[in-house]
């Protein structure tokens, strides 16, 4: 059992930068210099690079997307440990964060002496769009047999890999996230800092909520701006597809030269009549029950996750006419099915677009409580901040459950932001079951990310 520290990291923005010097580099991310020993906040990174290096235990880390938990990925006993501290299943690979292309290449078999580039082409274009960024690539796994002039410079640890004959690979936006890899100088194993299955983690007080006691530093460099975590493509195969949806949009991704035809290749199980016809049909539904008794080829693909203890029921209908004709009605439903006596019950809400509001509801009051802001969440983003709004009720009568609202928005930005903090909140409250109103995920852009993501937490999908 560990005492858990949260380290602050004051300045996360000024921690490194690109070397551009090299008059022979091909991109301007080749390098990453860490700041001097001296700049603000360098002494936490340095404290946990400290213990990524010496020891098996795991530190909690920002990035953009959610917070990771990051180990030496060439080191198996390090990553049995992130295994171990969120009791992940042993067959869900890890996504590998370097800090610059010179980490990528040393991953990747080849010769640097011969000039040739070793990064497959049909990623370089996606490389210089979107890295550093929210977007992990699947990579061939170097065989073990290769004489020493093309063997990498790094080993994986088996365990990061799961058996697979490839691993996801992800530069960073954080420049925290960047020196802390170049000051462990390994490569980090990083899934999110979550106890498996539950929503992932965008503060560093989420990630003490789930791992206290098991982890010792956990790196606070402020709420994560993306709120959901990196897309997965694997451009080994032809076409190339997406594997896992997420702040890269499917649009973004056909706009890049060689990935016009870029294919979704996750499944999601819907009952609401939200998926597209190719998602509905009997085949498709075959096989990805076919693919769920297989290795997940990426994280997030095969288990139920992002889920919080409360039961959570997705309204995927997201059209303006399947609103409920009464929210209250509805909530006094799933009472009666849980066999619950209603005053005995908390209800979380969680409205994005159609929903009507509760407030000025003939059934229902204020609290002493309502008209709060929830404290959970303050995002700043591109000069811009997010702040869901949380309402509290009580029926007017003693047999009404309490009742918690949460308003996450109408852009999908803004539900992303707001989307694992919202279900943690209700979590925290005392939720006992919580009822999420989906979004309309037709299109190319976060959506299928944040659909994606509350499909795997639902425990009930209408």
């Amino acid at each position: 059992m560990y005492q858990t520290r949260i380290l602050p990291v004051l300045e996360p923005d000024s921690l490194g930068q690109f070397q551009t010097s090299f008059p022979s580099a091909s991109s301007s991310l080749n390098h990453w210099k860490a700041a001097a020993p001296s700049a603000p906040g360098m002494d936490a990174l340095t404290t946990a690079a400290d213990h990524i290096r010496n020891t098996d235990t795991p530190v909690g880390f920002p990035t953009e997307t959610v917070y990771g938990l990051g180990a030496d990925a060439t080191r198996s006993g390090a990553v049995r440990g992130i295994f171990t501290v969120k009791g992940r299943p042993s067959d869900n690979p890890l996504i590998v964060h370097v800090c610059d292309l010179e980490m990528l290449r040393g991953l990747i078999a080849g010769s640097e002496e011969s000039g040739k580039e070793t990064i497959p082409a049909i990623y370089l274009p996606l490389i210089e769009r979107f890295w550093p960024g929210p977007l992990t690539i699947l990579l061939p796994v170097p065989s073990a047999s290769l004489p020493p002039s093309t063997a990498p410079k790094w080993t994986l640890a088996p365990e990061v890999t799961a058996g697979l004959a490839t691993f996801g690979a992800r530069l960073p936006a954080s420049p925290l996230t960047r020196t802390l890899i170049r000051l462990a100088d390994a490569p980090l194993a990083g899934p999110s800092a979550n106890a498996s299955t539950r929503p992932s983690p965008t503060t560093a007080q989420h990630v003490v909520d789930d791992l206290a006691g098991r982890i010792e530093v956990v790196l606070d460099g402020g709420a994560c701006g993306v709120g959901v975590e990196s897309t997965v493509v694997d451009g080994l195969c032809d076409p190339p597809v997406v594997l896992r949806p997420g702040g890269i949009s499917l649009a973004e991704l056909r706009a890049v030269p060689g990935w016009e035809r870029v294919e979704r290749a996750y499944h999601d199980v819907s009952k609401g009549g939200n998926s597209t016809s190719a998602d509905s049909s009997s085949d498709t539904k075959k096989q990805a029950q076919a693919e769920a008794e297989l290795k997940p080829r990426a994280p997030g693909m095969k288990y139920k996750h992002y889920s919080p203890k409360a039961r959570v029921v997705l309204f995927e209908d997201w059209r303006a006419s399947a609103a409920p004709r009464s929210l209250e009605r509805l909530v006094k439903d799933l009472q009666d099915e849980a066999g619950q006596t209603p005053a005995s019950t908390t209800v979380g809400v969680i409205r994005t677009a159609t929903w009507p509001a509760l407030q000025g509801s003939s059934l229902l009051q204020a609290n002493a409580n309502g008209n709060s802001a929830a404290p959970g969440l303050e995002v700043k983003a591109g000069g811009s901040t997010v702040v869901y709004k949380l309402e509290e009720y009580n029926y007017t009568t003693a047999q009404g459950p309490h009742v918690l609202e949460l308003d996450l928005g109408r852009d999908v930005p803004s539900i992303a932001h707001g989307l694992f903090s919202a279900l943690r909140d209700l979590d925290t409250r005392g939720a006992d079951v919580i009822l999420v109103e989906g979004i309309d995920d037709r299109g190319d852009d976060m959506a299928s990310a944040v659909m994606n993501r509350l499909r795997k937490a639902a425990s009930d999908v209408r």
